[in-house]
């Protein structure tokens, strides 16, 4: 008898596991409705504008690339041909508006004081304002260089480039030497 009960008691379990997954109705994403129903985050700092940014343009990453790599390889007047005729520039100790023509004086000196420079690209990042009107790039590297003395360093260096009618405007550098 009591193998009878226990089996009865399988049995059951088994149909009620079943009966289940026969229903008819759609299976609910409970991810899917979580993201549409959660509330705005309490985050720890508050700022003007959060969670304002979209993924911006390829354009503009192109841009900024481009500027970028002919710096790396010495052509100074096809990388300052990505700039406005305006920029601020902010480097460690410097904070500036400046003129296209200063600003290809100060990438050449820059430049002359190398042998030879190499950028090894980690990633990078386009974005734009939800309101459409601020597009940044941001772009994550290595910079090796050699000295005209044959000495060699390397700095982690982080681009952050405020563009505008697909020039360059603001350009950010922050720099972290690598030991």
């Amino acid at each position: 008898m009591k193998q009878l009960i226990l089996l009865f008691v399988i049995v059951l379990a088994i149909s009620c596991n079943n009966a289940g997954t026969d229903s008819k109705e759609p299976a609910k994403d409970t991810a899917a409705s979580a993201g549409t129903t959660a509330a705005a985050p309490n985050y720890p700092y508050t700022i003007k504008h959060p969670d304002n940014w979209e993924i911006g343009s390829t354009a503009n990453t192109m841009t900024a690339l481009s500027a970028l790599k002919a710096w790396e390889e010495g052509k100074m007047d096809a990388s300052i041909g990505y700039f406005a005729d305006s920029v601020q520039a902010l480097f460690d100790g410097l904070d500036k508006k400046m003129s296209k023509d200063s600003l290809k004086a100060m990438f050449t000196n820059v430049w002359n004081s190398y042998k030879g420079v190499n950028i090894k690209m980690e990633d990078w990042e386009s974005v734009i304002s939800k309101d459409k009107s601020e597009e940044w790039v941001t772009l994550w590297y290595t910079q090796y260089v050699e000295s005209k003395k044959g000495e060699k360093d390397s700095s982690a260096i982080i681009n952050d480039i405020q563009l505008k009618d697909g020039k360059i405007i603001r350009l950010a550098e922050y720099t972290r030497k690598m030991h």
